[in-house]
């Protein structure tokens, strides 16, 4: 299949995807290509995320953002390259990674409450004979009063706002103590108070040497909240620390003909 491929004509800037620093890789992808039928959605993407950092993958709609989480989680098949996580392999690492996946992609009218959800965190520990006891249950209510959700443990999933869904799978994630968190859009659809406290949560993560990788959509917050930064759209276009690697060169082949929109939203600042 790899054979009939062709390429996107989005290109990448020469050099501009960065190795990382002094610190090791939590994530080393090599030569990754993602294909639909004959279409790539990723092509041959060389990408290096250094550990313990708070890391957005950012690009347009239909650049391979959730297609590329996906791929380091082994969810969908990988026509060609290589991942490294956490300097192994995914089969070795799986249980040090934490997942938030889209909210979209769940099933809230499921029958079962907050608790459960997040205790479901700490099976990957437990193995497949030992089910939780006393010591997981206490951790997944640890879970959720870090974000903020300690009254709703009994509460059922689909009586809970979609701000509130978001905290519970964060929370889920912070159950298994996780070293590699791996969020797609963890902060959309919910209102400002829950943003800001999902990005505090997310800060003190990075803080304690956690690694934190997610698909972001806004580029008007993305400086405040994240240090290192990936620029997507079927190839990887630029990848480094925010500040050098938030430019308006990158963000114009990132972005091409939709540079002029984002200009409105980000206003002076990058894209002047």
């Amino acid at each position: 299949m790899t054979a009939t491929l062709a390429p996107t004509p989005t290109a990448p800037l020469a050099a501009a995807v960065s190795r990382p620093d002094e610190r090791a890789a939590a994530v080393a992808v090599r030569g990754l290509t993602v294909a639909y039928r004959d279409t790539p959605v990723l092509w041959n993407i060389d990408l290096d995320i250094p550990a313990g950092t708070l890391t957005a993958i950012i690009g347009p709609n239909g650049a391979g953002k959730s297609t590329l989480l996906k791929a380091l989680l082994g969810l969908v098949p990988v026509a060609a390259g290589t991942a490294e996580i956490l300097g192994g392999s995914l089969a070795a690492r799986r249980r040090r990674i934490g997942y938030v996946p889209q909210r979209g992609s769940v099933d809230w009218q499921f029958p079962t409450n907050a608790l459960d959800v997040v205790t479901m965190g700490t099976y990957g520990r437990l193995g497949w004979i030992r089910r939780p006891g006393r010591a997981e249950r206490a951790r997944a209510r640890q879970s959720l009063e870090q974000v903020g959700l300690a009254d709703f443990a009994d509460r059922q999933i689909s009586q809970l706002s979609g701000g509130q869904q978001q905290r519970v799978f964060l929370a889920r994630a912070l159950a298994q103590d996780a070293d590699l968190y791996i969020m797609d859009e963890p902060f959309a659809g919910v209102d400002a108070q829950t943003e800001r406290a999902i990005i505090d949560l997310l800060q003190t993560l990075r803080n304690q040497g956690k690694t934190v990788v997610c698909v972001h959509h806004d580029l008007e917050t993305a400086p405040a909240y994240f240090d290192w930064l990936v620029l997507l759209n079927v190839r990887a276009i630029a990848a480094g620390p925010f500040a050098s690697t938030f430019t308006a060169d990158h963000l114009r082949a990132t972005y091409g003909g939709a540079l002029t929109l984002l200009r409105h939203r980000v206003g002076s600042g990058a894209l002047s």
